[in-house]
């Protein structure tokens, strides 16, 4: 680790600065975690196979060859391609874990042992080294070599069975939840092993598994069904939350609106609805009668809301009255809905040298003195080859170019 040697200003330094990050990750789970890293200032190196790299790099849309979701996940990322079936590549890779901090992977479990790569390895290297391994059920138990994607883990967790119309069937979540729930909970389990690295000296392995992460996401769908010996069950309740009336989405004059009117505002939301009565209707009195009730309240509401012009004067009476609600939105719209995610960088604006400009997810924190984020670009197959290697090990470059002539090392050629 460098940054013993480097100063920290607080408001222009990275907070990871210093950090060299050695990436065996691919797809999703993995790439979510040490893209957060390189956003935060770690030198990512992303250990690719050639000659393809990443599986995800042809995936859809592209531009120009170039795919939106590579350069949404691998900015910043430095792309070494060494083949690790050669006895020269992997041996290339062991020289580099002792000039490195943290090792990332998700392979299944094995895997990097069977390389010689696994955390005892990595350790007898470098007793510094902390090691992340992502995996859909992490790397003990009898399921531990079961191969899972997102949708996998999200049917295990319980939560597609959440998910769906109560009479139908199971739903998948729109997005990959599991996947980057997972990078995330990766991401944050890292800054505690750097903290007590740094206190002790001591590396150590991190263990994260898909199924895991999102099961430790369940609000009450373990505990309640547990507590009552079965009495509360926990089932799919469509458009609309389970334990509370009215909470969930209606239908507007334009699209769908998310109401959320608990006992604390549910007068609100009679007075916005000009039907101080309701309050007094046995039905609507308290939750338990809405819940019995909720069809009945749902055609109220809807009714109410199909009086207006468009969605955002229904969302002006709403807010003006202080009753929780918010629109529907498709995920590229966000920007355009408010100022407010523009200016925080919940969405933000990149300029890819290839596909061009596009719009892609913000960083999710803000520090209070931390540099603004670096404008970083998403490497090609092997582009960064010759730095590594001579930066880090001392390579030359012709050593360099000696090993890409004989498929030890892969870069892709320069696009015309």
């Amino acid at each position: 680790m460098n940054n013993q040697s480097i100063e920290h200003v607080p408001g222009e330094t990275p907070y990871l600065e210093g950090v060299r990050v050695l990436d065996f990750t691919q797809y999703l789970a993995g790439p979510s975690c040490t893209r957060l890293l390189a956003e935060m200032g770690a030198d990512v190196i992303k250990v690719e196979f050639p000659p393809y790299g990443d599986p995800t790099r042809p995936s859809p849309p592209r531009k120009n060859g170039r795919s939106a979701y590579h350069v949404q996940q691998n900015r910043g990322k430095k792309s070494l391609s060494v083949d690790l079936t050669r006895p020269e590549g992997l041996d290339l890779v062991k020289e580099l874990i002792p000039k490195v901090d943290v090792v990332v992977e998700n392979y299944s479990p094995g895997v990097m042992e069977r390389r010689g790569l696994g955390y005892g390895d990595l350790k007898a290297m470098n007793p510094k080294v902390i090691m992340v391994s992502i995996s859909g059920f992490g790397q003990t138990g009898p399921l531990r070599e079961k191969t899972a994607f997102d949708f996998i883990a999200q049917a295990y967790s319980g939560l597609m069975h959440m998910t769906g119309e109560p009479e139908g069937p199971p739903m998948l979540i729109g997005a990959g939840i599991a996947d980057t729930a997972t990078g995330v909970h990766a991401f944050a389990a890292l800054g505690y092993a750097l903290y007590r690295r740094d206190r002790t000296g001591i590396g150590s392995h991190l263990d994260i598994g898909m199924v895991d992460s999102m099961y430790h996401m369940q609000e009450s769908a373990v505990s309640g069904p547990s507590l009552s010996e079965g009495n509360i069950t926990a089932m799919r309740s469509g458009r609309h939350y389970q334990p509370a009336s009215p909470a969930g989405i209606f239908k507007s004059p334009e699209s769908w609106i998310v109401v959320f009117a608990l006992e604390n505002q549910i007068k609100n939301l009679w007075q916005a609805m000009g039907r101080v009565d309701l309050g007094n209707d046995p039905r609507f009195t308290t939750n338990t009668n809405r819940l019995a009730n909720r069809d009945d309240l749902t055609l109220l509401i809807e009714d109410w809301m199909s009086h207006f012009d468009s969605d955002q004067d229904v969302l002006d009476v709403l807010e003006e009255h202080r009753v929780p609600c918010g629109p529907v939105l498709e995920p590229v719209k966000l920007a355009a809905a408010h100022p407010h995610f523009l200016e925080r960088g919940t969405v933000r604006e990149v300029d890819d040298p290839v596909a061009g400009k596009m719009l892609i997810p913000g960083f999710p924190i803000r520090f209070s003195d931390a540099p603004p984020l670096p404008d970083l670009t998403a490497a090609e197959v092997g582009e960064h080859n010759s730095e590594v290697l001579k930066e880090i090990l001392g390579h030359s470059s012709e050593v360099v170019q000696n090993m890409e002539s004989n498929g030890i090392l892969y870069r892709r050629p320069p696009r015309k």
